[in-house]
Parts: C-alpha cells; sequence; structure tokens
C-alpha cells in the first residue's frame, strides 16, 4: 500500500494531496525520512573526495528534502488542526528529531569537512551567497555543539532532547486549557454586547455543542467581552480563566515544565561556554547581547508607564462614577477605556466592524501587494486540510510565484494566536522550488465574518510574513524567506500593517457589510487619529512579558519562574491594572521552542525599522511608490538571511534608526 506523504505529489502545483493523507501515514512517512536523511548525511560525511562546497554543504542543504516535506505537512496540521493522535505523535517524535539533529552535528568526521572548508574559504571562489551559507552553517554547528567531545556532547545530545520533549508538552498544555474551558451565557447576560459579539458568541456555543452562547479563550472572543461586557462579574471569571491558561493544577500545568526548561536552557549556554542562554540567543542577533535589549525595552518602558499611570487615574475615575468604590482591576481596563475611547473620539467597536469584513480585508492585502509588488491573486480549488482554510495561486507577470493557504478562524483543534508558515519554502538548488505559505489566525466565525481594527492589523502582519516567504528569491534553501535574525524577521510583518492605514486603502475596501457603503470620511479619519490610543497599556503589557523573558535567561536560572517574574514586574513597577500579555504558564512564544526565547523583544526591535521603513514611502509622498517598493523588495523581502540582517536595512534605508521613531509612532514622545 502506498504512502501519499512519500510519494510524488502530481497535484497542481505540487500541493500535498490533502484528501488522500491519513494521521495513519504520518508514523511511517517520519520514520522514511528520518532514514533517507541519516543515509544521506553518512553519504556526505564519508564521501572519499575531497570536501568541497558542493559535496558537502550543498548537498547538506539537499540531505532532508524528504524529511521537510513530511514535516511540513506534518507540523503544519498539528499547529491548526490538532487531534488525539498528531499530539501523541508530536510527543513521540519531538525527541527522535533532537536526536537526529544532535546526530548531524556531532558527526567529527561531516564536521571536520566543514571546518576544513571554513578554514580554506578564501580560496574556494565562493559566490556572496555560498561564502554566506558556509558561515551560516559552520556557526550553527559550532553552536549546536560540534567542538564538544565526550561527556559534554553527550549532556548536551540529551538537553536538547528533553527540551524538545518539554516545549511540545507546553503547547499541548496550553491547547487543552484553551480547548477546554468556555463560559456559558443566559439570554440576561448578553445585554451591552453588540450583535457581532452575541453572533460569534453563539456560533462559539455551536462549535462546543451547546445550546446557548459562549465565550471560549479564543483572543478574538474574550477581548471584545472583556470591552463590552458591563457585567463586572462576568468580565472578572473570563479574565481570570484567560490569565490561568496553563496554571490550573492537573495534568496540563506549566509552571514545573517552565522551570525545568529553563535550568536546561541555562545548562546548554554553560555546556556551550556561553556566561547565559541569552547571551548565547543573542550572539546571532541585530541586537548581539543582552544589554542592547535591556536599553532599548527600558527606553520605552519609562514612558509606557508615564502614559499607563495617567491612563489608570482616568478609567479608575470612571469606575467610580459607576459606583464601584473599588480599585482598577485587570478585567475592568478594557471596559472602560472603550468606553472612553467612544467620548474622546467617538469611535465604538461596534460601528467600525462593519466596515472590516474579512473577505474585504484579505482583499485589502491582496491588492496593496499587487500595487507595490505586481503580485495576482486566483482563487484554487484545491482540496485542503480543513474545509475552513482556503488557497490562491499567487503569480506575476503570468509566471507562478507561490500558493498561499488562508486559514482564519478559531477552533478547538486549533492553537491560539496567529502566525505564518511555510509547507514549502522557496530554493533554486535542484531546480525552481515555488514555496507554499500559511497564514493562521483565530477569528471569530461569523456571517459575515467582521473583525476588529486589531484583527485586521493581525490580518495585514501575517500577511507581511507570507510576502517575505513568497517574494524570496535566493539560491538555498536555508537562508530563504525568514530564515533571517530573529529580531529581524518582525520588520515586514509589522512594516506591512501601514498600509492598513493608508486611507485609499481603507476608502477602497473598508465597506459596511450591510449597505456596500464606504467608510465615511469622518469614521475613517476618527480612527486614524485614534491610532495610538490606549497605547501606554499596549506597551506596558508587551514591554512587560519581554523583560520577563529577557530576566528569566540573562543569568542563573531561576528556580521559581513564578516567583521570578513577580520580582520583576515588582522592580519594573508594573501598574497593577494591567497584565502581561502572556504570563509564564501561557508564553508559548518563548516556550514552546527556543525560536522567541531570550527573543520576544524582537517585535520592538523591528518596530524601530518598520516605523522608520514606512517614512521611506512617506517621504516621497507616495505610499506605493514603485522604486521604495523595489528597493523593499530587493534589499529586505526577497533577500532571505543572504546578507547580515543590518547590512539589509541599511541598503534599503541608507542607515540605522534611532528609538524616536518607534516612541513618535506609539505617542509616546511626550506623555498626556
Amino acid at each position: 500500500m502506498t504512502n501519499p506523504l512519500l510519494e510524488a505529489w502530481n497535484t497542481e502545483f505540487a500541493l500535498p494531496p490533502f484528501a488522500q493523507i491519513t494521521d495513519e501515514d504520518f508514523r511511517p512517512a517520519l520514520e522514511a525520512a528520518l532514514a533517507e536523511g541519516r543515509a544521506g548525511v553518512a553519504a556526505i560525511a564519508e564521501n572519499p573526495e575531497p570536501a568541497s562546497f558542493a559535496n558537502t554543504i550543498a548537498a547538506l542543504e539537499m540531505a532532508d528534502d524528504l524529511l521537510d516535506r513530511v514535516a511540513g505537512v506534518f507540523y503544519n496540521l498539528s499547529g491548526a488542526d490538532a487531534n488525539p493522535v498528531r499530539d501523541a505523535l508530536q510527543r513521540e517524535f519531538a525527541p527522535k528529531l533532537s536526536a537526529y539533529a544532535s546526530e548531524i552535528t556531532n558527526n567529527a568526521v561531516l564536521f571536520s569537512r566543514i571546518d576544513d572548508l571554513w578554514q580554506r574559504r578564501d580560496e574556494l571562489d565562493l559566490t556572496d551567497e555560498e561564502m554566506r551559507v558556509l558561515a551560516l552553517t559552520h556557526r550553527a554547528f559550532l553552536r549546536a555543539g560540534a567542538a564538544l567531545e565526550g561527556a559534554a556532547r553527550d549532556r548536551l545530545t540529551e538537553v536538547k532532547s528533553r527540551l524538545a520533549v518539554l516545549g511540545t508538552a507546553f503547547t499541548q498544555n496550553l491547547l487543552a486549557d484553551e480547548r477546554d474551558w468556555f463560559m456559558g451565557l443566559a439570554e440576561a447576560d448578553l445585554e451591552g454586547l453588540p450583535d457581532f459579539l452575541v453572533a460569534a458568541a453563539r456560533e462559539a456555543g455551536r462549535e462546543k455543542g451547546q445550546d446557548g452562547p459562549v465565550i471560549t479563550l479564543s483572543r478574538s472572543l474574550i477581548v471584545p467581552f472583556l470591552q463590552f461586557s458591563p457585567r463586572r462579574d462576568l468580565r472578572e471569571r473570563a479574565y481570570r480563566a484567560w490569565a490561568a491558561r496553563g496554571a490550573n493544577g492537573g495534568a496540563t500545568d506549566n509552571r514545573a515544565l517552565s522551570a525545568e526548561i529553563l535550568a536546561l536552557r541555562a545548562e546548554r549556554a554553560a555546556l556551550l561556554g556561553y556566561e547565559s542562554f541569552a547571551a548565547y540567543k543573542l550572539e546571532t542577533e541585530m541586537a548581539g547581547h543582552p544589554q542592547a535589549v535591556r536599553d532599548l525595552l527600558m527606553a520605552v518602558w519609562e514612558p509606557a508607564r508615564a502614559q499607563a499611570d495617567v491612563d489608570a487615574a482616568r478609567l479608575t475615575h470612571m469606575l467610580h462614577a459607576d459606583g464601584i468604590n473599588d480599585a482598577l482591576a485587570p478585567w475592568d481596563w478594557r471596559y472602560y477605556a472603550e468606553k472612553r475611547r467612544l467620548a474622546e473620539h467617538d469611535l465604538d467597536d461596534a460601528e467600525l466592524k462593519p466596515y472590516f469584513q474579512l473577505d474585504a480585508m484579505i482583499d485589502a492585502a491582496f491588492d496593496s501587494a499587487s500595487r507595490l509588488f505586481g503580485l495576482a491573486f486566483r482563487p484554487l480549488d484545491v482540496d485542503l486540510y480543513h474545509p475552513d482554510a482556503r488557497a490562491w495561486a499567487v503569480t506575476r507577470d503570468d509566471h507562478h510565484v507561490a500558493v498561499f493557504i488562508g486559514d482564519y478562524f478559531a477552533r478547538g483543534s486549533k492553537r491560539s494566536g496567529a502566525w505564518c508558515s511555510a509547507i514549502r519554502s522557496q530554493r533554486k538548488l535542484g531546480g525552481d522550488v515555488r514555496p507554499i505559505v500559511v497564514n493562521v489566525c483565530n477569528f471569530a466565525k461569523g456571517n459575515p465574518c467582521l473583525l476588529s481594527y486589531d484583527d485586521a492589523r493581525t490580518l495585514f502582519h501575517e500577511f507581511g510574513h507570507a510576502l517575505h516567504q513568497m517574494l524570496s528569491n535566493v539560491t538555498y534553501g536555508s537562508i530563504s524567506g525568514t530564515s533571517v535574525a530573529r529580531d529581524f524577521v518582525e520588520l515586514p510583518s509589522q512594516l506591512y500593517e501601514h498600509w492598513l492605514e493608508v486611507p485609499e486603502v481603507l476608502d477602497r475596501h473598508a465597506r459596511h457589510a450591510v449597505t456596500g457603503a464606504p467608510i465615511p470620511a469622518d469614521l475613517r479619519d476618527r480612527l486614524l487619529a485614534a491610532r495610538t490610543y490606549d497605547m501606554g497599556f499596549q506597551t506596558v503589557e508587551y514591554v512587560a512579558s519581554a523583560l520577563v523573558d529577557l530576566d528569566f535567561h540573562d543569568g542563573p536560572a531561576p528556580a521559581d519562574p513564578m516567583a521570578a517574574e513577580a520580582a520583576t514586574l515588582a522592580r519594573i513597577g508594573m501598574p497593577a491594572a494591567i497584565g502581561m500579555r502572556h504570563a509564564t504558564p501561557h508564553f508559548a512564544h518563548v516556550f514552546s521552542g527556543d525560536g522567541y526565547s531570550a527573543g520576544y523583544y524582537s517585535y520592538m526591535w523591528s518596530e524601530v525599522m518598520d516605523a522608520d521603513a514606512f517614512a521611506a514611502f512617506e517621504e516621497v509622498g507616495d505610499p506605493f511608490d514603485p522604486k521604495t517598493a523595489a528597493r523593499l523588495e530587493r534589499f529586505i523581502l526577497s533577500a532571505g538571511g543572504s546578507r547580515e540582517a543590518d547590512e539589509l536595512y541599511t541598503a534599503f534605508r541608507g542607515r540605522m534608526p534611532g528609538v524616536e521613531a518607534l516612541l513618535k509612532g506609539r505617542g509616546l514622545d511626550r506623555v498626556a
């Protein structure tokens, strides 16, 4: 019996044959892919010919082709459409994949070939891109412990394997907590809620098999509930459940896991000769070292907290005016901030949402990409992994560029948040391989689906990541698309959010769901005028999380992460009425894997650049200026990791920016 994951994909654009793939196919396919990868790596290491770039570095780039293909399908499905079988397979293969990676970097013969090439690099007549790939490969092997020997090498292998297991467990625990909790609402509890939220709650109730509306822990449901529900008791109940994800005791509690993860990361860094995990992790980022990160975060923290303190006093006055003689609490902030926004800016989410239909915002993202980069998007009628997912063929000048898949609706089988991933990445080695890129969001279903302005920004953000993948134009897959420094990877995504704020984009695409009328100019202008509203709150909840992450990794591992979190928040003066955006037990960015560990700051590091990068368009008076867009594509979107991030940004902009543009963009250059 054939396994569709192991056969050639004779489908349109070589898409995975999702309709033919069953969960029973994954284990044998992953095992076969690992076996093929091991054989390929062994052949490279044991090649009797002297090491060359082609027979060593380029060959390594191709060794995991089958594994990349199978894992690209499996892990995309595991995040977007989990089930017990896929969860079990993730737990089973996390240590196996970690062991495989360690086998490669621990292969002394293989590393000797790579090191030989590195020592002879100036004699090899390599292209700039080949030299970059050689340098990154050599560095990656060293950072993975290739130069270690004996007990230290064996222990590092054990540490990495255990971290893979713990990261998978952390993710699955969090998904279980988010999937299992919901709060039923009686009809009387719907009083004061806008129609779009009532409709979304009823849809969520149907999805949960309930007779009435429910609030789940999906951000697209719980945030508007906290904004609009006049029932303080229900807001408190919902907020406490949201804040307690991963910290409810029992089998899904993540607190002990986080402590073990931090201890193992510190040990990993020590084995490799670094003073802390943050020092190890930041060595390859634009920031370079922990103090640079701390300096940035504290430069933003002080004005943000000052603004939040001013805002808290105003919201407390509103709370007391409602006859509630209590301190402002985290479940109060969004409710009173929304009332204040209506009073000060005459802006109401319930009035705005009908102008932000999901399909219209998808069209807005596509249209902006078309005007900037000449891309066209054609809907595809193909089988995908879930009925909610949709696909488009992306072309330019009638040439195929990529397949883009959008999976936008919240469901119990999907982990929370929003992300961009690639089922297949771009490369030219071994043929012109075009990418398959996936955007995943968690919007509440509706008919039609209406987004908040923040939801629409999320859609544009993730599509910015997708453009980074789709427009990649490099030879080697290891440096394609988003394979860049972590504190550079958010630049394209955060930069793309700016096009949602372009008035002509809103005029063209923000149309009323019922009447089809364009957003009124005065409403549009009020929306744009209020874009920095409540920025003290938003900045404080983010920067607090980033500082906790940095403190966790910049020094000895804390024995009790919850106590360490509390100590950091006390030291920086965290306002009592604001919670961290991601508290430790549900801080998936940091604990589900190493991606954003000691790196959650990267959103803000990239924001320093994105504010300055969009100014390049503003300076020429055209948000769609073709020459500026061409430079953006050439030096940022198509270049991947082919050069150091600061070199790429300087090539685009002529210089590096300062923090001033960020503070101005957030409205924090002066405290109101």
